[in-house]
């Protein structure tokens, strides 16, 4: 995904999830499908919605919605896979995402799984057509419409890593790490070498609104700090008016920069610095 004008939402975007500021009922739940997270076991397991397998490897969370704006949208990896891989972009930008170690966080075990289209794509289409999600996200529609969103990544240079989030082998939320000094995003702030930028949905309603995106948020972005020792900051840009995705971030840590304009948004730039990860 080459330029990244994501759009967060918070945990209590009116209940209604990260992501889902004051553009759509917070509490309008999602299809029935993503209310009920999937839960990845040693074998492989299928989403409430039926029909979606996950290995036991697999991680995606609900909302803590960071919407990439469509001009921005930076490529993923092509090798950006839980298997081994041989060496390719993904290597080079990200550090090679899948494999790094599960963490224990405030609210469980936690590991982010690089997203396999054939796998995980309907997972996606079900939360990305939650009215909460859609509002920002804005990937509602077939499946077609979410397969090119996470093609644009997977086919690119590395740039964006899209990942599935597994708390405690339930997979209940989709994230996007990419890097913000090669994407479309340095246009509009003063990037760093290797500033690396987040996204963040969670698809369960049940896990909105209760603290665990700005765990989470906190814990992914140590997980960046300690893989990535030439990146000192994580950027994030949710939408202005998205008080309860603001909240969110600075809950995780995150100190507000500079108000943006960026296609399609006012955002406000929220950024991690590893210098102050243990002060914040």
């Amino acid at each position: 995904m080459p330029v990244h004008d994501a759009r967060t939402g918070a945990e209590a975007a009116t209940e209604a999830g990260l992501g889902a500021s004051t553009a759509s009922s917070p509490t309008t739940a999602p299809a029935a499908p993503a209310a009920s997270p999937t839960t990845v076991s040693a074998a492989p397991a299928a989403s409430p919605a039926g029909g979606h397998e996950v290995p036991a490897e697999s991680d995606c969370e609900t909302t803590l919605s960071m919407r990439p704006v469509r001009e921005f949208t930076a490529p993923a990896p092509e090798g950006a896979d839980a298997a081994p891989a041989p060496p390719g972009p993904a290597d080079d930008l990200l550090g090679r995402i899948g494999d790094w170690d599960p963490v224990l966080t405030p609210v469980g075990t936690f590991r982010l799984l690089p997203v396999r289209p054939e796998r995980d794509t309907a997972l996606l289409t079900r939360w990305m057509n939650d009215p909460a999600v859609a509002a920002f996200w804005e990937l509602d529609g077939p499946e077609e419409v979410t397969g090119r969103h996470l093609r644009a990544q997977l086919e690119g240079e590395g740039h964006s890593v899209p990942c599935l989030g597994v708390l405690d082998g339930t997979v209940m939320s989709y994230w996007e790490l990419y890097r913000a000094d090669l994407d479309p995003l340095a246009r509009h702030y003063p990037a760093r070498p290797h500033d690396t930028g987040v996204h963040l949905l969670l698809g369960a309603v049940a896990d909105r609104g209760r603290g665990l995106g700005s765990a989470l948020l906190r814990s992914v972005t140590d997980l960046v700090l300690d893989h990535r020792p030439a990146c000192a900051r994580v950027v994030a840009e949710p939408d202005l008016r998205n008080t309860a995705s603001l909240t969110a971030f600075l809950s995780a840590g995150f100190r507000f920069s500079a108000e943006l304009s960026l296609p399609g948004k006012r955002a406000a730039l929220m950024i991690r610095d590893r210098s102050l990860r243990h002060l914040m």
